[in-house]
C-alpha cells in the first residue's frame, strides 16, 4: 500500500463544563446502583472523582485498484439451424437440449451456445472506516468544522497528556482492516493480477469524555461516562 497520506489530529470542543456535569451526575447517580427490587437514595451515593479524558477515535480512508484476467462463460442464442459457432481458432457447439425441452420447443426453438473466454476486469473500490477507542467499527457521530474543533489540538493534548486515551488499535492495525474491507475475494481462476492500495488519510479525533467514579451502598463502585460534545451519557 502506498503511504503518501495525510495524518491529522483533531480535538473536539466540549460543550459541558464541570458544574453542568456534576448536575447530570447528581441527577442520574441512583440509576447506576438500582436493582430490580431496590434503588438507593441520593444521599447514600457520593462522587469520589470526576475526570475529563480525551478518547481517540481513528478514521482511515483509502482506495484499492486492480485489474486481472478471469475465465468466464457467456451464453448466446442462435437460430435453430445453427449447430456451432467459429470464433477465431475456437469452435463452440450448441448446448444439448433435454428431451423435455425438445418436446416443448420443437425444431423451431433457438439454440444456445456457451462461449468459454476470458474477461479483463478492472476494479476500483474506495472506503472510509471509523473505529472507537476500543477498536470497534462505528459510524462517525460528530460534525467536524471550525466551531466544533479546537484550534490547537496538539497543545491541548500535551497539556492533558495523563488523561489522553489512545486507540487500542495501531495505525498498522487499521490499515490492515481497510485493506480487507477494500479488497473483495477474487475468483479462483485469475491470472496477471495487478493491484494497488492507496492510503489517503488517517485522522485521530479526540473526544472529551467526563468519567465520574461513584461510591454507593456497601462501598460498591459505579461509573458514569458523559460525552461532553453531545451531552450524552454513554
Amino acid at each position: 500500500m502506498k503511504k503518501n497520506h495525510d495524518q491529522k489530529t483533531i480535538v473536539l470542543r466540549k460543550k459541558l463544563d464541570e458544574n453542568e456535569v456534576l448536575e447530570i451526575i447528581d441527577d442520574k447517580k441512583t440509576t447506576v446502583f438500582k436493582s430490580l427490587f431496590s434503588r438507593p437514595k441520593k444521599n447514600d451515593i457520593h462522587i469520589h472523582s470526576v475526570k475529563l479524558y480525551y478518547e481517540c477515535i481513528l478514521m482511515i480512508s483509502g482506495k484499492y485498484m486492480a485489474n486481472y484476467f478471469r475465465k468466464a462463460t457467456h451464453s448466446i442464442s442462435v437460430p435453430s439451424n445453427v449447430s456451432e459457432v467459429i470464433l477465431g481458432d475456437g469452435i463452440f457447439p450448441v448446448r444439448s437440449k433435454s428431451n423435455f425441452k425438445k418436446a416443448i420447443v420443437g425444431k423451431r426453438g433457438k439454440n444456445k451456445i456457451d462461449l468459454k473466454l476470458e474477461e479483463h476486469v478492472f476494479v476500483e473500490n474506495e472506503d472510509e472506516l471509523t473505529f472507537d477507542h476500543h477498536g470497534r467499527e462505528i459510524k462517525f457521530p460528530f460534525k467536524l468544522n471550525s466551531k466544533t474543533t479546537e484550534n490547537y489540538p496538539n497543545r491541548l493534548l500535551e497539556k492533558n497528556s495523563s488523561n489522553v486515551k489512545n486507540s487500542e488499535l495501531s495505525h498498522d492495525d487499521v490499515i490492515k482492516k481497510l485493506q480487507i474491507s477494500l479488497k473483495k475475494p477474487l475468483q479462483d481462476e485469475v491470472r496477471k493480477l495487478e493491484e494497488e492500495f492507496v492510503l489517503r488519510e488517517i485522522t485521530e479525533v479526540y473526544v472529551p469524555i467526563y468519567e465520574a467514579r461513584l461510591i454507593g451502598p456497601k462501598k460498591k463502585v459505579g461509573i458514569i461516562r458523559i460525552d461532553a460534545v453531545r451531552n450524552k451519557i454513554l
